[in-house]
């Protein structure tokens, strides 16, 4: 087991109530699993997403990532393990827009102060295994979608996580683009067992879950391998 959540409750305060933005969630993921989490808007997913490595502090319950609990714990021990043991794929690649390819890879090093020779031989060797050699000193802007998704999937593997979180990965692409990175995700999980949650709407997209979570109005109504 790499990560489980038991009985998480995220509350809100909306119109002088409560709503449960999450409601009595458990699940457990094992190390090497491919997750699909699906729903309708508003059902807690990216709310899900957000809550087990602390972005958004969840009211009640326990998150325990690998054999430790960390819903507790400090916000600058939670930065920590994210820095060293989380890789993020966000639905608008956030690339920061003046950094070459190269650089917009390398940030995840340089904030580990790992020496920038050792930092370029990493970011050279990833963009390799993306495809990218050829892209290394281009901006943001001159490259396509799908290229600015596989320089972010690069920056979210480069410091070899244990866990990747990606949030609708292909909500910006077209669908031949969107199965090209879903064939890459899938790659890097069989090849690499980094562990994947993704949260998505799409059906396609669900069906390279290796476990598939669906929730509803903050509860998981089906899940399963």
């Amino acid at each position: 087991m790499i990560l489980q959540g038991d009985n998480i409750l995220k509350q809100y305060h909306h119109n002088g109530g409560l709503i449960n933005a999450l409601d009595r969630v458990s699940f457990t993921v094992q190390k090497g699993d491919f997750v699909t989490v699906t729903g309708p808007s508003g059902s807690g997913k990216s709310t899900l997403l957000l809550s087990i490595f602390g972005l958004i502090r969840i009211t009640s319950g326990n998150i325990i990532f690998d054999g430790n609990r960390i819903d507790s714990i400090s916000d600058l021990k939670l930065a920590h393990i994210r820095k060293r043991s989380v890789g993020y794929i966000l639905q608008s690649f956030a690339l920061v827009p003046y950094l070459t390819t190269i650089q917009n890879v390398m940030i995840p090093l340089a904030l580990e102060k790992i020496p920038r020779k050792e930092q370029f031989k990493r970011a050279t060797e990833i963009l390799d295994y993306v495809g990218l050699s050829d892209r290394m000193e281009h901006l943001p802007r001159e490259l396509s979608a799908g290229q600015q998704q596989r320089v972010a999937i690069a920056r979210s593997i480069i410091h070899r996580p244990q866990i990747i979180m990606a949030d609708e990965p292909t909500g910006n692409l077209d669908p031949r683009l969107s199965l090209e990175i879903l064939e890459f995700l899938s790659k890097i999980n069989r090849e690499n067992k980094i562990t994947i949650i993704m949260v998505t709407h799409s059906p396609i997209a669900a069906e390279y879950g290796t476990m598939k979570l669906h929730l509803n109005e903050g509860k998981i109504i089906a899940s399963g391998k």
